[in-house]
C-alpha cells in the first residue's frame, strides 16, 4: 500500500514516542528526525531505527525537502513560529505539537473532518486533547456558558519544551475550550505534580450550563459517547468517576494512562499528544492518497 512520507521535528520526549508511534503507521512513512542535539536519545534511536537523522533543525530539512511531505513539529512554541512560516513556503503539511495556535485547533474526536485543507494544523495542548472532547460532549446537549480544565500531570513527563510553553498552554486550551468545546467562555489551569511514585494523567473539567437547559441522563449519555471515541485512538483514556451533577454545574473526572512507548505509562500527557497527531496525520494521508487515484 503506498505511504505518505513524514518527518520529525524535535527529538525530545514527544518527537521520540512520536518516531516510535509511526512506525506502526499503515498510510504513514517516517523517513527523518529533526534535532539540533546530534547526542541526543531520540536522534541516537532515529539513526538506530535507519531513519535520515538531521541535526542541525529546520535548516537542515530545508536543504532535502523532498524527505517528507508532512511535518510533524515537536519544538516549543516560540520556535514553531518561525518554522510555519518556512515550512509553509516550503508547500509542506504541518501538524503543529506546540500550543503556538498558527494554524486552527483540531480535536480529532469533535471536528476531525474538519480544516483538513489547511496547511497548519494545531493540537492545542495535551490538556485540550483530554478535556475537550467532554466540554463539547456536554455542549451538545445543554449550552456550556463557562467550562473550566484543570489538567494535572507528573513532572516527570514534562520535557523542557512543555515546561517552556506553560502559558501559551493556558492562553490556548482556554481558546480551545471555546473554539472547539463550544463554551462561551472557558479557563485552563495546568498543575505539574512531582509525587514520587509518578501520578497518571488527570483531568477535571467543570461545565456550567444554561440555566433551565440541564439534562442529567442526555449528558450522561453523551459523555459516555464521547469517552469511547476518545477511546478509538487513546486506549488509556477513561472516566474515573460518573459526572456529578450539582444544579447547573457538571463535573468530569478524567484519567489517561500511557501506552508506554517511550516513556512510562504514567505519561499520558505525552501519549494523548502523539496519538492525537498520527490521528490527524493519517486523515491527511488518506485525503491525498484518495486524490492522487481521481
Amino acid at each position: 500500500m503506498a505511504k505518505v512520507k513524514v518527518a520529525i521535528l524535535g527529538s525530545g520526549n514527544i518527537g521520540t514516542d512520536l518516531m516510535i508511534k509511526l512506525g506502526r503507521s499503515d498510510v504513514l512513512e517516517l523517513t527523518t528526525v529533526i534535532g539540533i542535539d546530534s547526542e541526543s536519545d531520540g536522534l541516537r534511536r532515529a539513526r538506530e531505527l535507519g531513519y535520515v537523522a538531521i541535526d542541525t533543525g529546520i535548516d537542515g530539512f530545508l536543504e532535502r525537502p523532498e524527505l517528507a511531505d508532512i511535518v510533524f513539529d515537536a519544538t516549543s512554541a516560540k520556535a514553531h513560529i518561525r518554522h510555519a512560516k518556512l515550512l509553509k513556503e516550503a508547500g509542506k503539511k504541518v501538524i503543529d505539537m506546540t500550543p503556538a495556535a498558527r494554524g486552527p485547533f483540531v480535536v480529532p474526536a469533535v471536528n476531525m473532518g474538519k480544516n483538513m485543507e489547511a496547511d497548519n494544523i494545531n493540537l492545542i495542548t495535551c490538556g485540550g486533547q483530554a478535556t475537550i472532547p467532554m466540554v463539547q460532549a456536554v455542549n451538545r446537549v445543554s449550552p456550556v456558558e463557562y467550562a473550566e480544565i484543570v489538567a494535572t500531570i507528573s513532572s516527570r513527563s514534562a520535557g523542557p519544551g512543555t515546561r517552556a510553553n506553560i502559558d501559551e498552554f493556558t492562553e490556548t486550551t482556554s481558546r480551545g475550550i471555546q473554539e472547539v468545546g463550544g463554551a462561551k467562555k472557558g479557563k485552563a489551569i495546568i498543575i505539574l505534580n512531582p509525587a514520587e511514585p509518578p501520578i497518571l494523567m488527570r483531568d477535571t473539567v467543570y461545565a456550567l450550563v444554561e440555566e433551565g437547559t440541564m439534562d442529567e441522563k442526555k449528558i450522561s449519555e453523551s459523555i459516555k459517547e464521547m469517552e469511547k471515541v476518545v477511546q478509538s485512538y487513546v486506549p488509556g483514556y477513561r472516566l474515573r468517576t460518573e459526572p456529578i451533577f450539582d444544579g447547573n454545574k457538571v463535573t468530569i473526572f478524567i484519567e489517561v494512562e500511557g501506552a508506554g512507548d517511550y516513556l512510562p505509562k504514567y505519561s499520558g500527557n505525552l501519549d494523548i499528544m502523539t496519538a492525537a497527531g498520527v490521528k490527524v496525520a493519517e486523515e491527511f494521508a488518506k485525503n491525498q492518497l484518495a486524490q492522487q487515484l481521481v
